[in-house]
C-alpha cells in the first residue's frame, strides 16, 4: 500500500477515532475476526474492515447506516451476515464518528 491510498486514509481516520473515543469514553482496542476493534468493556462495538468500518447498531441508526451507498451487513464467514453489524465504506468516513457513538451507546444500553 503506498502512502495516500484510500486504505491509508481510512486507517488514519480509524486511528483518530479510536484515540478520541479512548480519551472521551474509556474505549479500549481489541481484536475480532482478525480485525482491529473498539470495545466498551468486553463488548466490541466497531472495527476496521478492509477500507471501511463495521458498527454494531440497532433501530434508526442501523437503518441510516444501511442506507448509505455501498453499506451492507457484515458477513466475515461469507455464509451468514451478522444482522446487527453494518459495514460502512470509506466513502462515508465522515459518518464514522456518529455511527461509532451510536454503536457505543447501543452496547452500553443507553
Amino acid at each position: 500500500m503506498s502512502p495516500g491510498t484510500p486504505a491509508d486514509d481510512a486507517e488514519r481516520r480509524y486511528q483518530a477515532l479510536a484515540e478520541e473515543l479512548s480519551v472521551s469514553s474509556g474505549v479500549t482496542p481489541g481484536q475480532m475476526f482478525g480485525m482491529p476493534t473498539l470495545k466498551a468493556g468486553s463488548k466490541a462495538f466497531a472495527g476496521r474492515f478492509q477500507d471501511g468500518m463495521v458498527f454494531k447498531l440497532s433501530g434508526e441508526a442501523h437503518g441510516r447506516a444501511l442506507a448509505l451507498s455501498g453499506a451492507h451487513l457484515f458477513d466475515p464467514s461469507g455464509m451468514r451476515p451478522m444482522k446487527e453489524w453494518v459495514v460502512v465504506p470509506a466513502d462515508h468516513a465522515d459518518e464514522w464518528h456518529g455511527l461509532a457513538r451510536d454503536a457505543l451507546n447501543y452496547v452500553r444500553g443507553s
